[in-house]
């Protein structure tokens, strides 16, 4: 059930209990997390924050950390599985679900006792109706236990033309059932910050101060950072903190003399290059997907094109190849100009080189935008683990650099930040150099090899994500051919040698990107069953899934089956829907 109310139907609700917090790894739910622990830490509220990695993490933390807590808050996961189904807990127990996976699983939406969803109402409005999807016969089939008399009468009525009827309706109903959930699940996609929405509830409150709306700003950018939100929509929820941001300003203007290691944050367009204030301007231009794809750097006259883009704008050579803090202050002061300048002779668009953002600055040197923050802390949630060390550590390092006065561990983050960039550079030339795309009709794949030294560190579900764009983007601006804005891509990695298993992702074509919806979680699952294939759909990403690599052929073949007819329809999402009903068994 969607919750009208957050004050008086959820945290009204939860104030003076003992509540468990269940925490995906990802920096939208760790800034809500860490919103939420100042909310409880106000009001004294006792919780226990446990990190999950996916649904049978999920299942066995409700397990060993429920025992007696009637109030479970689950960030950014459950939505998408009947969670009652899945845990079966007491009929006392209640879930408060802020989720942004889409779509809502619709035992959620109807369950009006044990579910409450913590979602925006106009996010919500594709629900299928209840009488669509549920129905409730009073009349039972079975009369086994029926004497003989009672078996005539039975027999009697299978055979009425009313009893006919009625199987006739039922089986027209559950066609339309199946076809309305088909339609309503076939496609994946986000909603709303977890962030945005926790930090709105402390507004209403009250108690919202500039950290939480720094926080906020931080999960609505890891969004966009991931390719979760469509442009449009992360300028929509922008906008919405730049209201606050100017508030709370206002509020701590110059004239209340406010201390200089306070937080402060300032609205500007940001240039998208990654990490450039933390590294060299060239080596950011190197590794930031839209520049590196639209210089070609992989290429001797891609680089070349480069030193003329940095030579036009007056950049020496020697001052963009070292670190940015360290260039003469009026070059550095005028970098974003200069690039906004002459950029457009290069092929760009001003909204490919330039967003709106935050910077957030605390003491004279601590300055960082919201991008950085973000792909540290994705550094330290997914870093590959000591044996000293587990998942859980990660999480709750990743959590402590929120905090502004971690300003060392915040460093150290940063540049593991760098170290994964840097491989995934590397790897999308390694693609492009082997020509390891390739196309299978439907659409283009890519593996990397076993041995890789990347490969340990590629193996994780957001990295993952980020580098399946970055190769199809490289591998659409190496190609003359438009054909390729329209092909998905599937991307694996070695995830255990031992086993012999790969992690796998599917992302939809450029040409979709405004829809930010992908269609291969019902598709991978589809493969998986006619194969029989072994795999494991345990994260809450349907598009990503442990295999088998045994099994990776027969899989293979399945998906190019199912795909094969979208391939010439794939230029509109509801022909692409046709598609998948026709390849479906």
């Amino acid at each position: 059930m969607l919750v009208k109310d957050p004050k008086k139907e959820f945290y009204d609700k939860i104030q003076h209990q003992r509540v468990l917090i269940l925490v995906t790894f990802d920096v939208d739910a760790l800034c809500a997390c860490n919103i939420l622990q100042y909310l409880f830490q106000c009001d004294q509220v006792l919780y226990t924050v446990v990190p999950v990695t996916g649904k049978q993490d999920l299942e066995n933390s409700f397990l060993e950390n429920s025992e007696g807590i009637k109030h479970i808050l689950m960030l950014n996961c459950g939505a998408t599985i009947d969670i009652i189904e899945l845990l079966q807990p007491d009929d006392d127990v209640c879930f408060y679900i802020c989720d942004s996976h889409r779509p809502v699983d619709v035992h959620n939406v109807y369950n009006g006792v044990q579910v409450k969803l913590l979602m925006k109402d106009e996010e919500m409005r594709d629900i299928p109706d209840y009488d669509d999807v549920f129905r409730d016969d009073e009349d039972d089939e079975s009369d086994a236990e029926s004497n003989d008399e009672g078996e005539q009468l039975s027999k009697r009525k299978r055979y009425s033309d009313e009893y006919i009827l009625k199987r006739r309706e039922r089986r027209q109903w559950e066609e339309n059932r199946n076809k309305t959930l088909f339609e309503y699940t076939q496609f994946s996609s986000f909603g709303s910050s977890a962030a945005l929405l926790m930090f709105e509830i402390a507004w209403r409150m009250s108690k919202d101060t500039n950290d939480l709306v720094w926080l906020g700003i931080i999960g609505v950018t890891d969004q966009l950072v991931h390719y979760r939100i469509s442009r449009e929509k992360y300028i929509e929820d922008v906008m919405t903190l730049q209201s606050h941001v100017s508030r709370h300003n206002f509020k701590e203007g110059p004239e209340n003399n406010q201390p200089i290691n306070s937080l402060k944050i300032s609205f500007e367009d940001e240039l998208q290059l990654t990490l450039y204030r933390h590294w060299s301007l060239f080596e950011s231009i190197c590794k930031s997907v839209t520049t590196a794809c639209k210089f070609k750097v992989w290429s001797m006259k891609g680089r070349k094109r480069l030193h003329e883009f940095l030579a036009e704008m007056g950049l020496p050579l020697i001052q963009c190849q070292q670190k940015y803090s360290a260039m003469e202050p009026s070059l550095r002061n005028n970098v974003k100009e200069l690039i906004q300048k002459h950029i457009e002779k290069y092929g760009f668009a001003p909204e490919d080189i330039v967003i709106p953002s935050f910077n957030a600055q605390y003491g004279y040197r601590n300055k960082l935008c919201a991008s950085d923050v973000v792909l540290a802390c994705c550094a330290l949630l997914e870093s590959p683990q000591e044996k000293s060390q587990n998942a859980t550590d990660s999480f709750f390092q990743a959590m402590d650099i929120l905090n502004r006065k971690n300003t060392k561990e915040m460093e150290e983050a940063l540049n593991m930040a760098k170290k994964q960039i840097g491989a995934l550079a590397s790897q999308v030339q390694t693609f492009l150099d082997m020509q390891q795309v390739m196309s299978a009709g439907p659409f283009l794949y890519a593996f990397v090899q076993e041995g890789t030294l990347e490969a340990k560190c590629l193996s994780k579900p957001q990295c993952l994500q980020r580098l399946a764009r970055f190769t199809l983007e490289a591998y659409s601006a190496e190609r003359r051919s438009k054909k390729t804005q329209y092909l998905p891509l599937v991307l694996g990695v070695p995830l255990d040698a031992e086993q012999q298993t790969s992690l796998v992702i599917g992302i939809p074509p450029l040409n979709l990107d405004d829809e930010r919806k992908n269609f291969f979680g019902k598709a991978f699952e589809q493969a998986a069953v006619t194969t029989n294939s072994r795999t494991l759909h345990n994260y809450f990403d349907n598009y990503i899934l442990q295999m088998n690599t045994e099994d990776r052929g027969k899989f293979f073949d399945a998906l190019i089956n199912l795909l094969q007819v979208s391939l010439s329809l794939s230029l509109s999402l509801s022909l692409s829907l046709s598609a998948f009903i026709c390849a479906s068994p």
